[in-house]
């Protein structure tokens, strides 16, 4: 069997750096046989922090690793001298990860949607006072101290909603894993059987200008999606956040499937799940264009819906640049789909 190499659901148990406690000393000068106080401060702990970063695109390594802790603060030292601070832990998480408290439906406490972006999710302790701070006139030699406050401890819940400019919607088996290696170095796996594609798989789509779009390929959806039937239902939420939806129809109607009936129950389907969805801005592609009921098909569809329907045959690599096109213009035209991630 093969290993999971995708997971955008963990459990993360995250522990702060307690604070150092502070110090209690004395100052040993010759010629000064009571030389008073000199304990320095404890160390603040390391806080444990999220940063967002685009080179990762799965919670797989914090799968692994569910356990993060942040050092602890050094205890105060002599002559007044601060304990060092624990260093804070930066755990790289994938951009569009939201971070609940405690369960997998509890309170949203925040969201790494930028590269770089930082959230901290768990604060370090605070370094403790040393006894210089207790000696009054008539209490030269104090030995009174305060400890460090310990550092915050969470279970954290991270699902990803993967952040890409077009996801690919349909049912399985019609086409999408092979378009998208036509439109992207992508390489997901092909084969003529439902539900091939079992994790979310996401190209870059490169333009000749230089310009760059970032596609995802969802798996298949089957009706009752929306209600966790099927194995589309696990992932719907990464079509949350794209800013376009591509419905890839099997138009050649194999397996006695309607292309017209699939992509209203699609379309319900995404209502259902996310009554935004229905609004999102939304193209066709009419794929397997090559079978003989195709062009039959692709004329009803036209005809009833009243929609545009961009023909090929992905397989073969037919009609890939109108897509290549549409989606440029789409994307980087005068009218561009709403930019979810950073809406002005």
């Amino acid at each position: 069997m093969k290993p999971i190499l995708f997971r955008d659901q963990v459990k993360l148990y995250v522990t702060a750096g307690d604070g150092g406690d502070g110090g209690v000393y004395f100052r040993r000068e010759k010629f000064v046989p009571f030389g008073g106080p000199s304990g320095g401060d404890g160390g603040d702990g390391g806080s444990v922090i999220l940063k967002g970063d685009v080179q990762t695109d799965s919670l797989l390594d914090l799968y692994d690793h569910p356990h993060q802790k942040a050092e602890i603060g050094e205890h105060g030292g002599t002559n007044q001298c601060t304990g060092r601070r624990g260093q804070d832990l930066i755990v790289k998480v994938p951009r569009g990860t939201v971070v609940r408290l405690d369960r997998k439906d509890g309170p949203v406490i925040g969201e790494v949607l930028e590269d770089g972006q930082e959230l901290n999710v768990a604060q370090g302790g605070k370094g403790g006072l040393g006894n210089i701070h207790f000696k009054t006139s008539s209490h030269q030699a104090p030995r009174e101290f305060t400890p460090g406050t310990e550092g915050e401890k969470k279970i954290l819940w991270l699902e990803l909603k993967l952040i890409a400019d077009v996801g690919l919607v349909g049912y399985p088996n019609a086409g999408k894993s092979t378009l998208l290696t036509k439109l992207t170095q992508a390489h997901p796996k092909i084969a003529n059987y439902p539900f091939t594609t079992c994790n979310p798989i996401l190209g870059t789509l490169e333009f000749e200008d230089f310009r760059r779009a970032r596609i995802a390929d969802i798996p298949g959806l089957i009706d009752g999606a929306h209600e966790g039937i099927g194995l589309g239902h696990e992932f719907l939420r990464h079509i949350e956040r794209t800013r376009l939806l591509l419905f890839v129809l099997d138009m050649g109607g194999m397996e006695g499937r309607d292309p017209l009936e699939d992509f209203e129950s699609l379309r319900d389907e995404l209502r259902l799940y996310n009554p935004e969805l229905g609004k999102r801005p939304f193209r066709i592609v009419a794929n397997k264009m090559d079978e003989p009921a195709a062009d039959e098909n692709l004329a009803r569809f036209l005809e009833e819906t009243g929609l545009e329907a961009l023909p090929v045959i992905a397989e073969l690599g037919e009609g890939v640049d109108a897509v290549k096109e549409m989606l440029h213009d789409v994307m980087f035209g005068d009218d561009p789909p709403p930019d979810l991630i950073n809406p002005e």
